[in-house]
């Protein structure tokens, strides 16, 4: 089966479609119905998360990136002794 979804591009919605297992179509539904909202409402919003997280990743990777092309970088001896501060620092503050 294909499903629909509407996005707004230039604030002209187009239609995507896509196939999906109806199981997850139900699970949609039952959440739309909850939440007083429609199916396209919940997919639009899954999309927008997906791709704010993608781009906040390739912000990530070019900074690093960036980083490297500066000499900026972290043997894995320091990382490893980053890490353990970081988690003795968690640890100390959990007691």
């Amino acid at each position: 089966m294909e499903y629909g979804v509407f996005s707004c591009i230039m604030s002209s919605p187009r239609v995507v479609t896509f196939r999906i297992a109806p199981e997850k179509v139900a699970q949609l539904d039952t959440l739309a119905k909850a939440m007083d909202r429609d199916r396209s409402y919940l997919l639009n919003e899954a999309v927008e998360g997906y791709l704010r997280e993608q781009r906040r990743f390739a912000a990530m990777v070019e900074e690093g990136r960036e980083d490297l092309r500066k000499g900026r970088s972290y043997t894995d001896e320091e990382v490893g002794r980053m890490l353990d501060e970081w988690s003795s620092d968690t640890q100390s503050k959990a007691k």
